[in-house]
């Protein structure tokens, strides 16, 4: 399984005005961030985890031509204001996108896209099939996906495990019943939003105590905003299982 690195960073702190600080100013690609996604490529299929506002720019980087399923975490736009631009992959592929998520995540994806989920849509709009799903684990098409219950402040988000590959992000806390779900994970990618600590999004050092406590080979930290720092920076700071993501990274689980 190959899972890419389609963004590593957030709507968080990132500034709309022009910004001197030293990760906006920084010419290292590795500190541009564009919103958390993930793209996982089997032999069978390509899944991405989220379509936020940086999707269409993140398949054409990523030289995605195939995409069937879209596994959403929660509802802010940060992760879903994308989804629009999956007519593209109607248009190449012939066939519908399936979107997996939670009822609340659905029925706020019908809201904000209603003209798609029309009886008589108008053509052209997106061409989608919606699958509702809860902590119990499903299958898309031959992958078996095992939800991970996590919170976002008061907030309920999904992550995924697919194999030994698990995938958190917007978290600030943890369930027991979801670490134990995560026990024996090889590949764990989790939010560290920045150093300070923050009310819905764990920081660095919360991140590196989860890390510590599931024990996985490697680890990488993904929906980082600018206030956490330079990529090299930080970098020499981690365990040495412990790596930043960086949009376009790309891993060979062997999952």
């Amino acid at each position: 399984m190959r899972v890419t690195f389609l963004g590593s960073g957030t709507s968080m702190g990132i500034p709309m005005i022009a910004c001197d600080c030293a990760v906006c100013q920084s010419a290292d690609p590795k500190d541009k961030r564009s919103r958390s996604s993930v793209k996982i490529e089997t032999d069978q299929q390509v899944i991405v985890i989220d379509s936020g506002p940086d999707f269409r720019q993140q398949m054409l980087q990523s030289n995605t031509h195939k995409l069937d399923a879209i596994l959403y975490t929660h509802e802010h736009k940060d992760h879903t204001a994308g989804l629009d631009d999956v007519r593209a992959f109607n248009w190449i592929n012939h066939q519908p996108v399936s979107l997996y998520g939670e009822k609340k995540v659905l029925s706020a994806l019908k809201q904000e896209y209603a003209y798609a989920f029309k009886e008589n849509p108008y053509p052209g709009v997106p061409d989608l099939v919606l699958h509702e799903i809860s902590e119990e684990p499903f299958s898309v098409c031959h992958t078996t996906i095992i939800p991970i219950r996590v919170y976002h402040h008061l907030m309920t988000v999904l992550g995924f495990r697919i194999g030994d590959f698990s995938y958190i992000t917007d978290a600030s806390s943890i369930p027991p019943e979801s670490m134990h779900r995560l026990s024996g994970t090889k590949w764990l990618v989790i939010n560290g939003l920045r150093i300070e600590e923050h009310f819905s999004h764990f920081n660095l050092q919360q991140a590196l105590n989860i890390i510590q406590q599931i024990g996985p080979e490697k680890a990488y930290i993904t929906h980082i905003s600018h206030h956490l720092g330079l990529h090299r920076q930080v970098s020499q700071q981690l365990p040495e299982n412990v790596f930043l993501a960086w949009d376009g990274l790309v891993l060979e689980t062997g999952c």
